[in-house]
């Protein structure tokens, strides 16, 4: 089993250089970080974690830059985002700023993505919360048009473009996996469309177990080998029991969460998160 740390990477927390850093050298696979633009102060939106949104919400850093910081100082340390908010960016630049990453880290990227929950951040972005799954959709398939194509073309509902040239191209072929978060009834509908792999959130999840057998059969069904859609589970609780279930379901990988920290507090729990993993 591979095993991830997340973090949120704010103006106040330890660099992602810095952390990085600690995780290679701690034999960790891979850094994940999330994503959000902004928060509206109307907080109309209730957040899925509870009833007080964390500050750390509206003091991240841009993902791109954060991961490029960390592919700077780093080999082999896997780079993702967990999860880019790709409702919230234009299709064009996104895929520009996944190819760069991927290729200026020689093919260390992992795509992760989601649809988000906070409707007023979408406004902001001329995004409707009703058409957000559509939008996605979109402008994740425009984006592999760009990746994969030496002329690139998409023409749909809420993405449009004519034949184009897009470079660099992703290290990565055809492009880096995109993992689907989330955890809905339609979630599934999405990995197998346009998606590599899932990634719900561990805390979240309710009948884990089960659910992961039934986007099993309806890989399936579709045509799909289920073992080529790996299982990622985003903030796993760093228990010896909880990670042994999951291996047992055949989960690919676990990401524990650390706090949004200095490296006083964070350095020494991925000594324990490090304990943890090796078993």
């Amino acid at each position: 089993m591979l095993h991830g740390i997340a973090m949120f990477p704010t103006d106040y927390a330890v660099r992602p250089d810095d952390l990085a850093r600690a995780l290679e050298e701690r034999g960790f696979e891979s850094l994940w970080v999330p994503e959000h633009t902004h928060i509206p102060t109307s907080r109309r939106s209730p957040w899925p974690g509870g009833a007080d949104l964390p500050r750390d919400y509206w003091h991240t850093h841009d993902p791109f830059v954060a991961l490029t910081a960390a592919a700077s100082v780093t080999k082999r340390l896997k780079l993702a985002t967990g999860i880019c908010l790709v409702v919230e960016r234009d299709p064009i630049t996104t895929a520009k700023e996944v190819a760069s990453l991927d290729f200026l880290s020689n093919g260390r990227f992992i795509f992760g993505i989601g649809g988000g929950w906070n409707a007023e951040e979408m406004e902001h972005h001329g995004t409707g919360f009703k058409t957000r799954w559509r939008l996605m959709r979109e402008r994740v398939l425009a984006m592999k048009e760009l990746w994969t194509k030496d002329e690139a073309e998409f023409h749909g509902e809420f993405v449009n473009f004519d034949r184009s040239w897009a470079w660099p191209k992703p290290v990565q072929k055809p492009h880096p996996p995109i993992l689907m978060g989330g955890d809905g009834p339609t979630t599934f509908d999405r990995v197998l469309d346009y998606a590599d792999g899932w990634m719900p959130i561990g805390a979240r999840a309710a009948d884990l177990g089960e659910k992961i057998q039934r986007l099993r059969e309806r890989a399936t069904k579709a045509g799909r080998d289920p073992k080529s859609i790996p299982i990622t589970v985003f903030g796993v609780r760093p228990e010896k029991a909880a990670v042994d279930r999951l291996a047992a379901w055949g989960v690919e990988r676990v990401v524990f969460f650390v706090p949004s920290a200095g490296a006083d507090t964070v350095l020494p729990l991925l000594d324990t998160y490090a304990s943890l993993a090796r078993g």
